[in-house]
Formats: structure tokens, C-alpha cells, sequence
């Protein structure tokens, strides 16, 4: 399949989370782009969140080589929305997924690298705050399903990102002027991981002008 499309990820619910705003907002974007962003569709996946989900469902996802991928998890104890950086080649066996599965081993992949970085994280972070977003950058996806999956994504030949949102209201930051302060920090939000979207399509282009 031609590259073309963004793939927007969110993820489903999990034990003390019966709704996950990651699933929601990556819902939210793909409405917004039902008509595409940047001139390129828009496909919404969520992902379950087990440790399974990544070969049965995000890497079929990869397989029809996305122009871009924009990941979208919770971090629970989070006061503002974060920008990974970089995902590591490691996991946790102190908790288990969804499905009550701990990862076989440590580390993620054998023979991968000990992490792999998201060149674009420092643009969205200043995307993100032109909008309105209290956005803060992040080496630290965890070692839970947010890092096992973005680890896995990042593998692939295109722009690839990870933003982890608050459980609830996040993070946002008004400006001057009575229009932006009563502006509803979760219609922002969507709008501005949005237009996130759009610059990974820019760094999609550049990096294959095909």
C-alpha cells in the first residue's frame, strides 16, 4: 500500500480506568480529520491494552506503511500533557496488562537497540504550546503497554509519536484575552494534537518527497 494515510492510536480501557481519555481523544482527532489533515486521511485504532495488542493489531496497522503515526496514551499520575522523546527497549514484570499477562522477558525486542528517539518531539512540544497546550517533554514513556507500543512504532520508516494525556482535564494554558480564557481546554485539545498531525505530515514529505 502507497503511503499516505496518519494513523492516530488510542487505547482501551483498563483495570481502574473504565474509560480511557486516550481512546477518546484519538477519536476526537479522527473526526476532526474525517475529511483528512494536510491532505492525507486519517485512520483511528485502539488498541487494547495488552501486551497482544501490538502483533494483532499495531502491527498489522504498520504494515500498510503509514505516512505517519501519532500514538496517544494516559499517564495516571500526569497534571499536563507530555511529549515522549524516545521509547526504551525495556519492560516491567511488576504489572500485569488487561488480560492479566506479564511480558516474557525484560527486554522488548532481542536484538533492538537500548531505545529509539522521536526526532519530532521538540516541534510538537512547540506545536502543542502555540495552541494553548501546557505540553512538557518527557524521556520517560514508563514500561508498560504506552512504551512497549511506541517502541515497536518507532521501528517504522516514518514520523512517529507519543503524547501522554492527564486521566482527566489536561493540562492547558490560556492566553491574554477574554476569547482564549473561555476557551474549553478539552474542544483545544483535539484541535491542537490536530494540527500535530499536520507537522508530521510536513516531516512525512520531506522525508519521502515521492
Amino acid at each position: 500500500m502507497t503511503r499516505g494515510h496518519l494513523l492516530v492510536t488510542g487505547f482501551g480501557p483498563f483495570p481502574g480506568m473504565p474509560r480511557n481519555p486516550s481512546e477518546t481523544l484519538a477519536r476526537q482527532v479522527g473526526h476532526l480529520g474525517r475529511h483528512g489533515i494536510a491532505g492525507f486521511p486519517v485512520r483511528t485504532l485502539i488498541l487494547r491494552t495488552a501486551y497482544a495488542a501490538i502483533p494483532e493489531l499495531l502491527e498489522p496497522a504498520l504494515a500498510e506503511r503509514p505516512a505517519a503515526v501519532l500514538m496517544i496514551g494516559v499517564a495516571g499520575r500526569a497534571k499536563r500533557v507530555r511529549v515522549e522523546a524516545r521509547a526504551l527497549n525495556r519492560a516491567s514484570r511488576l504489572f500485569p496488562d488487561a488480560s492479566g499477562r506479564m511480558p516474557a522477558t525484560l527486554r522488548l525486542d532481542r536484538d533492538g537497540p537500548a531505545l529509539r528517539r522521536a526526532p519530532i518531539a521538540y516541534r510538537a512540544l512547540v506545536a502543542l504550546r502555540h495552541h494553548g497546550i501546557a505540553a512538557i517533554p518527557s524521556v520517560n514513556a514508563g514500561r508498560y503497554l504506552c512504551n512497549a507500543s511506541y517502541f515497536r512504532a518507532l521501528a517504522e520508516d516514518c514520523p512517529v509519536l507519543f503524547l501522554h494525556i492527564p486521566p482527566a482535564k489536561p493540562g492547558w494554558r490560556p492566553r491574554t484575552g477574554p476569547a482564549l480564557k473561555r476557551r474549553d481546554p478539552s474542544a483545544t485539545l483535539p484541535r491542537a494534537v490536530a494540527h500535530v498531525g499536520r507537522l508530521m505530515r510536513v516531516a512525512a514529505r520531506r522525508r519521502n518527497p515521492a
